[in-house]
């Protein structure tokens, strides 16, 4: 079974730059494309796609409004995801999830339904 967990939060000031890790194990047992996404939840606002992207590489997926500041990447031996934030501001806070899942075509779109598998999420905190 797929698991991922999450690190790499903290507390930033705006402008400030962070970078999340997910370890993501199990994706071994899969003949299908493993996805891994990163999503977010502001306090007292539903869960939103960040990005994600096919584990083994070659397609990835921003949210527009993201896109600019946020970068998604793998290292493949060490089994991890990485997001790495830029310039960010006091509304990117909240807690980020990293999420597993398959795709048959290794794309996915940032929705919550095309993941199965979930961390337990690690705060992000940027001050202003």
């Amino acid at each position: 079974q797929l698991q991922v967990v999450e690190s790499g939060g903290g507390l930033v000031q705006s402008g400030g730059s962070l970078r999340l890790s997910c370890e993501v194990s199990g994706f071994s047992s899969y003949y299908v494309p493993v996805v891994i996404g990163w999503f977010r939840q502001a306090p007292g606002k539903g869960r939103e796609g960040v990005s994600c992207m096919s584990f083994s590489g070659g397609k990835t997926y921003y949210t527009n409004s993201m896109k600019d500041r946020f970068s998604i990447s793998r290292d493949n031996a060490k089994n991890t995801v990485y997001l790495q934030m830029n310039k960010l501001k006091p509304e990117d806070t909240g807690i980020y999830y990293c999420a597993g899942g398959t795709s048959l075509d290794g794309s996915c779109h940032g929705n919550t339904f095309e993941f199965d598998y979930w961390g337990h999420g690690t705060q992000v905190t940027v001050s202003s």
